[in-house]
Parts: structure tokens; C-alpha cells; sequence
């Protein structure tokens, strides 16, 4: 015999020593957040429109964000778009107050958070109401919470 070579068969549940897998690695750190944190970004939304600077309303979205905004037909997704908007909506003197939100269903992950329901704004101006549906989704992008998607529509009629 000139040659002879034995070993164990690896298991199956461990590659043979010399081979090396990438193991993949979740490095988000996901931040805490509670769903009274989540329900106060409304507010803080809210809160911006009270001051009627559209670029302090602008400034809750994220740089990539899309809003589909109550009345408009048109998709908002620059800072100029939403400004845009903006500036005609708070015309009529906009208010959600804290007990305008009619329901909602928050939900958490890491690092987003989605907040949905139906509310009331009232507009000062003319003393009109809307009911609307909407929804928010928020994303932690290390240092805010900021809107990534928007979307409100008043309820249509009842069929």
C-alpha cells in the first residue's frame, strides 16, 4: 500500500473545518419606542401645521417620503411638493386637535412604525369639517422619527 487516507464524514449540521460561511449579521440597533411615542408624532405633525410655515411642516418628512395628501389629486414627493401643498392647505387655518383623531391602530417594528385610523380637521377660516382616513408611516433615521409615506382621503360618502 503506498497511500491511505481516513477520516469522519462530517455531520451534516457542521461544514468541514476549512470552509467558512458568511454568516449574515442584523448591526440596526432598533430604537425603543412605545405607542404613546408613536401617537405624539401626530401631534408634533400637528403642532407644525398650527404655526403655518410649510418648511417646519416639510421638515417632518423624510427626504425620500411620498404624501398623498386629502385634497389633492396629486402625488406629493419633493420638499417643494409638499410645501407646495402645504401652503394652500393652511390657508383655510387647518386644525386636528387631540381629540380629532376618531380611531387609530398603531404598529411598531424596528425602526418604523406605522400609525392609522380616521380624524377630523377642522379649518378656522371657513369653519368647515373633514372626516378623513389616513395613514402614516414613520421611520427612526437615527436621530428623528421622520414621515416616509402619508396618506389621507376623506371618507366618501355612505353606500
Amino acid at each position: 500500500m503506498t497511500s491511505h487516507h481516513s477520516s469522519a464524514l462530517p455531520t451534516a449540521d457542521a461544514p468541514p473545518e476549512h470552509v467558512h460561511q458568511a454568516v449574515p449579521q442584523h448591526t440596526e440597533v432598533c430604537v425603543a419606542a412605545t405607542e404613546e411615542d408613536i401617537a405624539a408624532l401626530f401631534d408634533r405633525w400637528n403642532a407644525s401645521l398650527q404655526t403655518g410655515d410649510v418648511h417646519k411642516v416639510s421638515a417632518n418628512y423624510a427626504p425620500t417620503s411620498l404624501l398623498l395628501p386629502t385634497v389633492s389629486s396629486r402625488p406629493r414627493r419633493t420638499a417643494l411638493d409638499k410645501e407646495d401643498y402645504f401652503h394652500h392647505f393652511l390657508e383655510n387655518h387647518p386644525v386636528g386637535r387631540i381629540d380629532s383623531i376618531d380611531s387609530r391602530e398603531i404598529e411598531i417594528d424596528c425602526n418604523t412604525a406605522i400609525d392609522a385610523g380616521f380624524y377630523t380637521f377642522i379649518f378656522k377660516k371657513t369653519g368647515a369639517s373633514v372626516k378623513a382616513r389616513y395613514t402614516f408611516t414613520y421611520k427612526w433615521d437615527g436621530n428623528h422619527w421622520l414621515i416616509t409615506s402619508h396618506h389621507s382621503s376623506a371618507i366618501p360618502p355612505k353606500e
